[in-house]
């Protein structure tokens, strides 16, 4: 018989609306990794705090964009430029209230071994591809694998960023001509050596003279007032004693006084696959990082709710902008947003205003801007590294568990000596190797003689196997090798009452003991199976395995009860044969 008209056309009509909905459903979640008019309702009480908040940091991250931008290989003014339209784009489109972005140490870190790679051209499409990966990670909602990150881990990781930032300034200071790419080593550490080897003792001593004044700076204005920005003074310094005496001191050299035009990066098809695995590194670091510094930032202040995802798509649109305009890849800086939170900033606006005052620096100051000495820069990332590590978080971690430390210290060490990525992902590893160690002796399993206020005489022939806590694929194998070792007994109760999560691995081990100890003639009954366990072991056998399935119990002193009459049964059987 036909469909009716009428039905077919309910059906037709139908579909439309399912994929409607599905269309509305996935635009409807998407929503909230956009901008909305909520991120700023309250603006109205706050932007007197917001504006003050944004000025000071736009002034403290000043110093940082240019001094990253030389560290890595590139200019000031790409880290100027950067600090500005990804500051920008990070304060709308992330997930954020606080999070103030830009260039940052630990990108410098991975930045100079690229620079010196593929030369400086690169970065522009290294910036963009990486931006792509980060904005595309946001969509597909993976913003919470960060949170999988232990804390030993990211101090390790902060502590061996803050030794390779340290190391990149001295090159600044021991030569007025900075190395070519590629003529000193991609190693933070060899290449300080290279250059203290090749240093110029004279220059050496007036940047270090340059460092010291700006680093006393630093240390003196915060006691005067918290407000003051030290650096900043520090850099204007230096800068008026350069132009007064006849200091040998390099300087940042001119810097437009505009924002270059945007133009799509030259990305060559036949290098792509040449700068993927570079800009996996960037993506992977820029997304670890923006994270950490949002999900610590969340703790300071209460600043609203923090969208990990959101942040993510922020910080890919952010670098994608950079790339437009010739910057290098942006992440979400720890420091600039904790100094944003102490100078009263609430909303985003903040952020946004500290953008703002750096594009105003490019418009009205670049003259001044280019006669900073570099010596003074490399002042400026000297203090920043050295106040990175905090000497309580690291003894706070070395005493805490002895798996803890040598995570800190082998991911610190490993940052230092390789890659950042590596170390995160090595740590991770260690970290999960560590707990799954302590896991494995929370599981355990006690071979108990049977003890009752009413005791039989051939309960010498029984065996309680009492298990606690995971049984998993780490831990199987012991557990097998416990219950598996019993004397010659008739009877093996197996408690499962206590029992936590179990694995595939664990309830396979579970139907082999079953089966093991049968074999051996020996009768398995099973107690205290839980709910959530059941299915499993139907699925892997372990049911199955028992020799019938009335061996089955609830109740301990049922099965005690049964394993006695057995034991009975099964010991006049063997007089009955032995007397035939």
């Amino acid at each position: 018989m036909s469909p009716s008209p009428h039905s077919a056309a309910s059906s037709a009509s139908s579909e439309p609306e399912t994929l409607a909905t599905r269309i509305r459903g996935a635009l409807s979640r998407s929503r909230s990794l956009w901008p909305s008019t909520s991120d700023y309702r309250f603006l109205r009480k706050t932007w007197r705090k917001d504006l003050l908040a944004g000025v000071t940091v736009g002034i403290v991250a000043l110093p940082l964009a240019l001094g990253f931008g030389v560290s890595s290989g590139l200019t000031a003014e790409q880290g100027l430029v950067t600090a500005i339209v990804a500051g920008l784009l990070a304060a709308i489109f992330g997930g954020s209230n606080v999070q103030v972005s830009g260039p940052t140490g630990a990108m410098v870190v991975v930045l100079v071994p690229i620079v010196a790679t593929y030369g400086v051209g690169a970065i522009a499409a290294v910036t963009l591809l990486a931006g792509l990966i980060v904005l595309v990670t946001g969509l597909l909602r993976l913003g919470r694998v960060v949170s999988i990150i232990p804390w030993p881990v990211i101090e390790g990781f902060t502590l061996g960023i803050a030794c390779i930032i340290f190391m990149q300034q001295v090159p600044l200071v021991t030569s007025p001509v900075q190395a070519a790419p590629g003529e000193l080593s991609s190693n933070a550490l060899v290449a300080a050596v290279q250059s203290l080897r090749a240093a110029d003792p004279v220059y050496l001593i007036w940047a270090l003279g340059a460092v010291a004044v700006v680093a006393a700076c630093m240390l003196i204005a915060p006691r005067i007032h918290p407000s003051i920005p030290g650096s900043l003074i520090g850099i204007g310094v230096v800068a008026v004693l350069a132009a007064i005496t006849p200091a040998p001191l390099a300087t940042i050299g001119a810097i437009p006084a505009s924002l270059p035009a945007p133009s799509l990066p030259t990305i060559d098809p036949a290098l792509i696959t040449v700068l993927l695995p570079a800009a996996l590194t960037v993506a992977a670091l820029a997304a670890i990082e923006s994270l950490l510094s949002a999900r610590v930032a969340g703790t300071m202040a209460d600043t609203g709710a923090f969208d990990p995802d959101r942040e993510l798509v922020g910080q890919g649109i952010a670098s994608i902008g950079a790339s437009l305009f010739g910057g290098m890849p942006a992440t979400g800086a720890i420091a600039r947003t904790s100094v944003n939170l102490r100078a009263g900033a609430r909303t985003r606006m903040a952020s946004i205003v500290h953008a703002l005052v750096l594009l105003v620096v490019v418009y009205v100051a670049a003259g001044p801007v280019g006669m900073i000495p570099l010596a003074a820069l490399a002042g400026v990332l000297f203090m920043t590294a050295i106040r990175m590590v905090q000497v309580a978080t690291v003894r706070a971690i070395m005493v805490s568990t002895r798996g803890d430390a040598w995570i800190f210290a082998i991911t610190a060490l490993i940052t230092v000596s390789f890659d950042l990525i590596v170390a995160v992902l090595i740590g991770v590893s260690l970290a999960a190797v560590v707990a799954l160690r302590a896991a494995s002796r929370a599981t355990g399993v006690e071979l108990e003689p049977i003890e009752s206020e009413q005791p039989q005489p051939h309960d010498d022939s029984i065996v309680a196997a009492r298990f606690r806590g995971p049984l998993f694929f780490v831990s199987s194998d012991r557990v097998f090798e416990t219950v598996m070792g019993v004397g010659p007994v008739t009877v093996v109760i197996l408690r499962l009452s206590k029992l936590e999560r179990v694995d595939a691995t664990g309830a396979r081990v579970l139907s082999e003991i079953v089966r093991g100890l049968e074999r051996r003639g020996i009768t398995v009954l099973i107690k205290g199976v839980q709910e959530h366990h059941s299915e499993l072991f139907r699925r892997v056998g372990v049911l199955a395995a028992l020799r019938h399935h009335k061996h089955l119990f609830v109740d301990f002193d049922d099965a005690l009860e049964h394993a006695r009459s057995h034991v009975q049964r099964a010991e006049a059987h063997e007089r009955e044969v032995t007397r035939g």
